[in-house]
């Protein structure tokens, strides 16, 4: 039976046997991975973690004429106030007009988790429906409706014939499952099953026989090209603008998409993924129903990792000649542009804080640029890493290696350690390393460019900026001090990391 006939998908931990606990080097859990899963692995001590609602919602406030309901306590609805400015640049770059993050809460009190959130749900739904009138209505379950057992598949189910939404359930329950990245599958989920049937009007467009044979011409040559917002604009048409040059259309999958205008995702030669870690599940879904194959490997971050994804899609359209020139010129002019900046990098040691696959990536990008590659931390491992592990391996130097769901006592541990010249971590995430005195540059910001090749000259502009002038941060260590003590430092920062079953810890 196929998941999506299931009301929601199930946990990353049961289908891609995903873990969020190693501590390591790289070559160690290269060699882990190679022909076997890696241990089950659990922290006796945590320090935080990432919840579904995050990316989940950054996925779904991009959504235009949509508004989010978010099912739950209020303050679960939080990260869609900073989300806001992405929305907001978001649809202008995209749709030429500014839209707010429009999303609500049913605020769930003491009094709702005893006696039920479900009514309160149902007169929410009616209401956003008679005082928006948007095309779809997004119900987003918080941790608190899992809990006490609210059914909002079957409320949207009892409510759908009464309002002229479309509703969809959206499972983001954080508690049921510790691996984060299962919000691009609960999104997925709910498109999939809900939002991809052709409108008749375009049935009887197609009755017009020159327009079938024009519509089939296009479509031969189209590849969806998935976005579930880790990457911005400038990302997309830097994608966009290799894949044209190969003569292809492009229909860039699912952020700022329209929902009335989803169904052209199942219209499309090949699906093309930019990061295996969102994408997989729902492109095994296109293939089973819709019959669109789909291509997973590399995300194009890097000059040999957009080389290789530009061949991947060349190959499938038999198109391998005219990609080759198209790379030969883009990296030779992108090779003549970096050497102003690469005699700063050689030597400068670095550390990658990001989610798997872009951790990953990155860490090949900077060893393009001249850096020295001193760690890895990703927030999580499943099998689409392993052929980035062996990427990684094949440049025969080992480096400190951490898988964690955002751990940042073990992150400062390995700071202290290995000294890194450059840090680069996620959106509000270069704290700790700005308060070492380490230079910092966020790994993702969607008003900036980091994809493809001119992602790579992009990058490593910034990048240079930084270690030229390193002063504010070093003058921020002197007088914000962190918490840890010195027998913390003195510690193994893995020693909390055990294999489930097996021996406590301290």
């Amino acid at each position: 039976m196929s998941y999506f006939e299931q009301r929601e998908p199930p946990k990353r931990e049961d289908r891609l046997q995903a873990r969020i606990a190693f501590g390591g080097t790289l070559c160690g859990l290269a060699d882990k991975t190679r022909g076997c899963c890696l241990d089950d692995r659990e922290r006796g001590f945590t320090q935080g973690s990432i919840c579904l609602l995050l990316p989940g919602l950054a996925m779904l406030n991009s959504l235009p004429d949509s508004v989010v309901l978010l099912h739950g306590a209020i303050g679960c609805g939080a990260c869609s106030h900073s989300q806001n400015a992405n929305v907001r640049a978001g649809s202008n770059l995209r749709r030429g007009k500014v839209k707010d993050a429009l999303w609500l809460s049913t605020a769930l009190s003491e009094t709702d988790v005893i006696s039920g959130g479900e009514v309160k749900l149902e007169e929410a739904i009616r209401e956003v429906d008679r005082r928006y009138r948007p095309s779809s209505i997004i119900v987003a379950a918080g941790c608190v409706p899992g809990i006490i057992g609210d059914d909002i598949d079957g409320v949207a189910a009892r409510l759908q014939p009464q309002v002229s939404a479309k509703i969809l359930p959206v499972h983001c329950e954080g508690f049921k499952t510790k691996i984060w990245a299962t919000a691009y599958d609960a999104v997925y989920h709910a498109i999939g099953r809900n939002l991809l049937d052709e409108p008749r009007e375009y049935e009887q467009f197609l009755q017009d026989e020159f327009a079938e044979l024009k519509e089939k011409h296009m479509l031969s040559r189209t590849v969806n090209l998935m976005n579930v917002s880790s990457m911005g604009r400038v990302d997309e048409l830097e994608l966009s603008r290799l894949l044209r040059s190969l003569g292809l259309e492009v229909n860039i999958f699912p952020v700022f998409a329209h929902p009335e205008e989803m169904y052209k995702v199942t219209r499309a030669a090949v699906s093309i993924s930019t990061c295996p870690t969102h994408d997989d599940y729902f492109l095994k879904h296109l293939e089973e129903k819709y019959g669109i194959p789909y291509i997973i490997r590399h995300m194009p971050i890097g000059i040999d990792n957009t080389s290789l994804w530009i061949r991947d899609v060349a190959a499938f359209f038999g198109l391998e000649e005219q990609a080759e020139k198209l790379i030969a010129e883009e990296v030779r002019e992108l090779q003549n542009a970096l050497e102003e900046f690469k005699p700063l990098f050689k030597g400068k040691k670095v550390f990658v804080s990001a989610g798997e696959i872009r951790a990953l990536a990155n860490g090949q990008l900077l060893r393009e640029l001249g850096f020295e590659v001193a760690g890895i931390r990703s927030f999580h491992h499943d099998e689409y890493a392993e052929a980035e592990y062996e990427k990684l391996a094949a440049g025969n130097r080992d480096f400190v290696f951490n898988i964690a769901n955002a751990q940042p006592f073990e992150e400062v541990n390995m700071l202290k350690r290995t000294k890194p010249d450059l840090f680069l971590g996620h959106w509000c995430g270069n704290a700790t390393a700005s308060k070492l005195g380490i230079a910092t540059h966020v790994i993702y910001n969607t008003g900036l460019s980091y994809i493809g090749y001119q992602g790579v000259y992009e990058l490593a502009r910034r990048l240079y900026r930084q270690l030229k002038n390193p002063l504010f941060n070093k003058r921020l260590s002197r007088y914000v001090p962190l918490p840890y003590t010195d027998r913390w430092y003195e510690a193994d920062p893995f020693k909390y990391i055990k294999t489930i079953g097996g021996e406590g810890v301290e």
